[in-house]
């Protein structure tokens, strides 16, 4: 087996963690501790903020496929001027999120709406959008790009993160992605850049993730879990904690190597981008 159908793992463990809020709030910790992407996004995220948001009052933000939510309670217990409208295309996720952040949704400081970026339409709203692994299962991704551009105001930013150009070589010969639910197989740095000029989007910085030591933390903390749970179920779930006894400090060590700046290609890239 050398695909995976994601979805299915996803909605697992959806299931597993509706309505049990406590367990819920430690699948976010996980995610943000397992996720190699995390950690990039939400240290460019933190950086972003000083440097051009602390000083709002109310700092716009738009969660473009918002998922499990784990970027919006990151977002909402870090900066306290975040206001944040929040879009996906699963409504059980939208559900699931508006049950667990209603006391955010009561004070005005998160919505969550059922949005295909597509048809995204509102206007110069916005000061920051953020969009993580969701453009690569979007085949039109130069209208989705030009929706994201308008949606902001001048000088806002775009933060997005995707598996670049190179993220199909853990796919088997003649598979396009190791996921199943991809368009694509990734975006190369002259092909986002390309597309954002397009689009009205100025690139301020594209660096690759999931570099040498970044890749194969993913191997070890990702890639063979996940085929262990899309072969034997959530049955593999018991097999799991014994599993990273074993792995979980390497690979800790190999994410944070990723961290450094380098012009090493990776299987991902993160791109920073802003409204000329």
């Amino acid at each position: 087996m050398s695909r995976i159908a994601y979805d299915p793992v996803k909605d697992s463990f959806a299931g597993m963690i509706r309505g049990r809020r406590w367990l819920r709030t430690l699948f976010y910790k996980l995610l943000n501790l397992f996720f190699l992407r995390s950690w990039h996004v939400r240290s460019m995220v933190r950086h972003l903020h000083a440097i051009n948001f602390s000083g709002y009052k109310k700092w716009n933000v738009l969660d473009a496929g918002s998922g499990f939510g784990q970027y919006n309670r990151f977002l909402l217990d870090e900066f306290d001027n975040a206001v944040i409208r929040a879009v996906d295309v699963k409504e059980s996720y939208l559900e699931d999120c508006r049950s667990y952040f209603a006391g955010d949704i009561k004070n005005g400081r998160i919505t969550f709406e059922n949005l295909d970026l597509l048809k995204l339409s509102i206007r110069e709203k916005y000061d920051f959008v953020l969009c993580v692994d969701v453009m690569e299962h979007i085949k039109n991704d130069t209208a989705v790009l030009g929706n994201i551009s308008r949606s902001l105001k001048d000088g806002g930013y775009f933060l997005m993160h995707s598996p670049s150009h190179r993220s199909g070589e853990d796919a088997a010969e003649g598979e396009g992605s190791f996921v199943d639910e991809h368009a694509r197989t990734g975006y190369s740095r002259n092909d986002i850049e390309t597309k954002l000029r397009k689009t009205g989007l100025i690139p301020v910085e594209i660096n690759y993730t999931y570099r040498k030591w970044g890749h194969a933390s993913w191997i070890i903390m990702i890639k063979w879990p996940m085929l262990m749970l899309n072969r034997l179920g959530m049955g593999a779930a018991i097999l799991l904690p014994f599993y990273y006894l074993i792995f979980l400090i390497p690979g800790l060590i190999m994410m944070n190597a990723d961290l450094t700046k380098s012009k090493e290609e990776g299987n991902g890239i993160i791109v920073l981008a802003q409204k000329g």
